[in-house]
């Protein structure tokens, strides 16, 4: 008995290895955006508790970004959106 066999191409195989590959996604720091400005969107979008939502916001203001989850693209395009949508400055890295 003969079955229908979709060949999967070694293009799909690159693009499933791509979208799997651990990215990271970063804050940047601002200058018009308070400390608790910034630790309620960490704490609200990325489900942080205050302390590690805390010591992000310093690792932002000090050293100007901090890498505040990580995961598949996929995974974490949802947390860069919604912090974007608070004005934030999130980057996919």
């Amino acid at each position: 008995m003969l079955y229908n066999i979709k060949e999967k191409h070694q293009e799909d195989y690159d693009t499933d290895v791509l979208d799997e590959e651990k990215k990271i996604l970063v804050l940047y720091n601002d200058d018009y955006h308070t400390f608790d400005y910034v630790i309620d969107a960490l704490v609200d979008v990325c489900k942080h508790n205050e302390i590690q939502a805390t010591q992000c916001t310093y690792l932002i203001h000090h050293k100007g970004s901090c890498d505040i989850k990580s995961g598949s693209y996929h995974f974490l395009k949802p947390f860069r959106n919604s912090l974007r949508s608070m004005d934030l400055k999130a980057v996919i890295e």
